[in-house]
C-alpha cells in the first residue's frame, strides 16, 4: 500500500485505469499459463509414446545383433561394419510456440545403410541396422520434444510468477489504494459539507 498517495479524483481515476489494466493483464497471462500447460501435457504424452518406440527399436536391434553375432565369424562381422556409405546431417531451425522459440531438428540420411556383401553376412545384421537407424531417428525427435518441454516449462514458470505478482501484490495494492482514496475523498466531502452548514448558520445569524 502506498502511504503518501494523493487523495484526488484525478489520482482515483489513474488508479482505476491501472486496476483495469492489471486485471486485463492478469487474465491474458493466466490464459497463456493455461495454454502453456496444455501444450506441455500434449508433448509429454507424445514423449512417453516415442520413448517406448525408441526402447523397443533398440531392444530389437540389439537382440538381432546378438543373434547375428552368435552365428557369424567375428572378423567378418567387424569388417561388415567398417564398410559404410551412409552419411548423416542434422540442421536446426526455430518455431514460435506461445512466444517461445522452440528448436526444430531436420535430419537427413544419404547413401545406403547396408553397403556390405551378403555372402557371409547374416540377414539379422540387416534387420538390426534398420532397427537401430529407426531408433536413432526417433531419438532425434525425442530430443526435440524434450527440449521443447524444458523451454515451455521455463516460460510457464516465468508466466506464473507474473500472474502471482499481479494477483497477490499489484492488484491488492491498487484495490487498497482505491479504497484509501475513496475514504479520504469521503472525509473531505463530509468536511466540506460541515463547513457549508456552519457558513449557512453564520449567515442566518
Amino acid at each position: 500500500m502506498r502511504q503518501n498517495i494523493s487523495a484526488t479524483r484525478m489520482e482515483l481515476l489513474n488508479q482505476k485505469k491501472k486496476y483495469a489494466l492489471a486485471k486485463r493483464g492478469h487474465k491474458l497471462l493466466k490464459d497463456k499459463e493455461d495454454e502453456l500447460m496444455r501444450a506441455i501435457q500434449e508433448i509429454v504424452k507424445k514423449v512417453f509414446a516415442l520413448r517406448k518406440e525408441v526402447e523397443e527399436s533398440l531392444k530389437k536391434g540389439m537382440e538381432r545383433y546378438v543373434l547375428a553375432k552368435a552365428g557369424m565369424d567375428p572378423m567378418e562381422l567387424e569388417q561388415a561394419f567398417l564398410i559404410t556409405k551412409t552419411e548423416f546431417s542434422l540442421s536446426s531451425s526455430l518455431k514460435n510456440v506461445m512466444s517461445v522459440k522452440i528448436p526444430v531438428y531436420k535430419k537427413e540420411f544419404t547413401g545406403e545403410m547396408i553397403s556390405y556383401g551378403f555372402l557371409n553376412i547374416s540377414p539379422e545384421v540387416d534387420l538390426a541396422l534398420m532397427d537401430l537407424q529407426k531408433a536413432f531417428e526417433k531419438m532425434i525427435e525425442l530430443a526435440e520434444m524434450e527440449k521443447a518441454i524444458t523451454l515451455l516449462a521455463e516460460e510457464m514458470s516465468r508466466t506464473r510468477r507474473r500472474v502471482n505478482a499481479l494477483e497477490f501484490i499489484l492488484i491488492p495494492d491498487i484495490e487498497e489504494a482505491i479504497k484509501t482514496i475513496n475514504m479520504k475523498l469521503s472525509e473531505i466531502e463530509r468536511g466540506n459539507i460541515s463547513r457549508l452548514m456552519r457558513i449557512k448558520d453564520i449567515i442566518r445569524k
